[in-house]
């Protein structure tokens, strides 16, 4: 499965961008960010990453994302793919849809539709709607902002919240609001490619999503500790 993923994610890497030179006479960048890092949870210690970036022009990008986590001496607990087709609508945003394929804990994939852009006061804003190849229909929005202590001290507060139309049993999740992050990242940039970081964030599950972890001997909130480097390149 993730030898088939890396060879999709060559093709687009390679085709997508001509593509788009041919049709809008664009002229391609990319801007790809690397956060990889060690935490500790409830659960125990954790291995992280989260790679995102684009590759494209002014109008239109294709935009990739990996992110995921593995707990200490165990199998991966989460891993997710996304591969999206962004065109810009208007200043400062983005109309998107692609493909999202969880890889952990289950494998399942998506069709998925929505936005991303920048919203009053700089807050970096990601909206977005799934269908999965069961039908079910879940959303999850991500807002984030930069604050500037000095010009290489940055915090950075953020949240995510997921929903779901209906309860989807494999997942573990109900209808409503499912789960909620809420976290702060600190960082040093020693250089704007290079910088170590800090990051504390409260998980949380709601409403039946919550029920359901109790019933079957889960935790339904932790504090995460981690740090790690961010690279952008």
């Amino acid at each position: 499965m993730l030898t088939n993923i890396l060879k999709i994610i060559i093709f687009l890497v390679i085709f997508f961008p001509k593509q788009i030179l041919a049709i809008e006479d664009e002229e391609i960048f990319h801007m790809f960010k690397l956060e990889s890092g060690v935490a500790e949870s409830k659960e125990g210690t954790l291995y992280n990453w989260d790679l995102d970036g684009w590759i494209g022009g002014d109008i239109n990008k294709l935009s990739l994302k990996s992110e995921g986590e593995k707990m200490k001496d165990k199998n991966i607990e989460k891993s997710t793919f996304w591969a999206k087709y962004s065109r810009n609508i208007a200043t400062f945003w983005d109309f998107q849809v692609g493909y999202r394929h969880d890889i952990h804990p289950k494998s399942k994939n998506y069709f998925l539709i929505g936005l991303e852009g920048l919203a009053p006061y700089f807050f970096e804003t990601e909206a977005h709607v799934f269908i999965s190849e069961d039908g079910n229909l879940t959303s999850t929005i991500h807002q984030e902002n930069e604050f500037l202590i000095t010009q290489r001290f940055i915090i950075q507060p953020y949240f995510e919240l997921n929903f779901s139309t209906q309860d989807v049993q494999d997942l573990e999740i109900g209808s409503g609001l499912t789960v909620g992050e809420f976290g702060l990242q600190t960082r040093y940039e020693y250089t704007r490619k290079f910088s170590p970081y800090i990051d504390i964030k409260y998980e949380r599950k709601y409403g039946e999503t919550s029920i359901i972890a109790q019933k079957n001997n889960k935790k339904n909130e932790d504090i995460v500790i981690g740090f790690g480097i961010r690279l952008m390149f």
